[in-house]
């Protein structure tokens, strides 16, 4: 069975950062791809970044230049770095894995920015 663990998420202040994790129970090569989104209370789910199997990475352009995603192949795990954080950046980060035809999701973990 698939499962896909966050961890990471709290607290930072405006400029801060913040180092998110999303371990999953299977080779992450088993997917298409794997995406971490982030939503707000009554907002819609938003990509924030995506990784291909073998492939680049797209970032949202509000986050471009301040979050990196990134990999650990023999731990199973993705990151998510996330710099220069911003208030506007306070949301349920939720990691994603594709392998046509199923999707996985993580539980999420809560970011919040603020002073």
């Amino acid at each position: 069975q698939v499962r896909l663990v966050e961890s990471g998420g709290g607290w930072a202040q405006p400029g801060g950062s913040l180092r998110l994790s999303c371990t999953t129970s299977v080779s992450m090569f088993t997917f298409e791809t794997m995406a971490w989104y982030r939503q707000t209370p009554g907002g819609q789910r938003e990509l924030v970044a995506q990784a291909a199997r073998y492939g680049s990475r797209v970032y949202a352009d509000s986050v471009k230049g301040r979050f990196t995603m990134f990999r650990d192949n023999p731990k199973n795990t993705m990151y998510l770095e996330m710099n220069s954080l911003q208030p506007e950046d306070t949301a349920v980060y939720s990691c994603n894995a594709h392998s046509p035809p199923d999707n996985y999701w993580g539980r999420g973990t809560q970011v919040t920015v603020s002073s």
